[in-house]
């Protein structure tokens, strides 16, 4: 990574970004009057949905009733009903999310849920056309359905930092040295040999492995900086980095 690139990244952190926690907007959430705050918890539930679909289809339903239960869920999140009861001291985002989904499930019924479909709830539009072939993906569909969460959420955590990782590039005018590099990252034993990527990039394969040694930190950094903004307090983020890493394991 260029040296174009870090002062990139160090002044997007010295921007704000990372200024507000993701609990901070969802506790602002409940507020209708805060400033951005939907469009941030929009963001979240655009990054995090699919974890609570594979939920809730594990529990048993169909992939249509599925579908509806989730966009429901998120519509009520969207209409803040659920977030007024949202407590920072609660801990985990995703535990909170999760319990509460937990709780619509048990009061919810299909005649509720087809009576209020349609009718003027805030929508949030979610890419459900390849859910279920993601669903059906994964290999281990004799796990319960709150493991088969945290995995999927773990996946989702993952991506979205590979997401943030590669606006950096695209920001910095390298979004061709990311598209090389990325398979190093994320698929190191097949992918293609540092001498090749050198090749492409017209760099020494010694450069390539100080740009890979670069990229894997500022992943890393990256990847720290998501588990805290979801978490009740910086003293959660070794432990919640640990258990992600095992949900990945198993």
């Amino acid at each position: 990574m260029t040296d174009e690139l870090e002062t990139q990244a160090g002044q997007t952190r010295v921007a704000g970004v990372f200024a507000t926690t993701h609990w901070t907007v969802v506790m602002d959430a409940a507020d209708s009057q805060a400033d951005g705050s939907t469009k941030a918890l929009e963001q979240l539930c655009q990054t995090y949905w699919f974890p609570l679909y594979a939920y809730v289809r594990r529990t048993g339903r169909p992939a249509d009733e599925a579908r509806d239960l989730t966009q429901e869920f998120f519509a009520r999140v969207l209409e803040k009903k659920i977030l007024k009861v949202a407590d920072q001291e609660r801990g985990k985002f995703r535990t909170f999310l999760l319990t509460s989904l937990k709780n619509f499930l048990a009061k919810e019924h299909e005649k509720s849920i087809r009576q209020k479909r349609g009718g003027g709830a805030t929508h949030l539009s979610l890419d459900f056309q390849d859910a279920e072939g993601r669903y059906l993906h994964e290999p281990s569909h004799d796990c319960a359905p709150d493991r088969l969460f945290e995995r999927e959420w773990a996946k989702a955590l993952l991506q979205r930092v590979l997401l943030r990782l590669r606006d950096e590039f695209v920001a910095a005018g390298q979004q061709e040295r990311f598209e090389v590099l990325c398979p190093h990252l994320v698929e190191p034993d097949e992918s293609t040999s540092y001498a090749e990527s050198a090749a492409k990039l017209g760099l020494s394969e010694g450069a390539v492995k100080t740009a890979m040694h670069r990229l894997r930190a500022r992943y890393r950094e990256l990847y720290r900086e998501e588990i805290a903004l979801l978490v009740g307090g910086p003293g959660e983020v070794e432990a919640e980095i640990q258990h992600l890493f095992r949900t990945l394991e198993t």
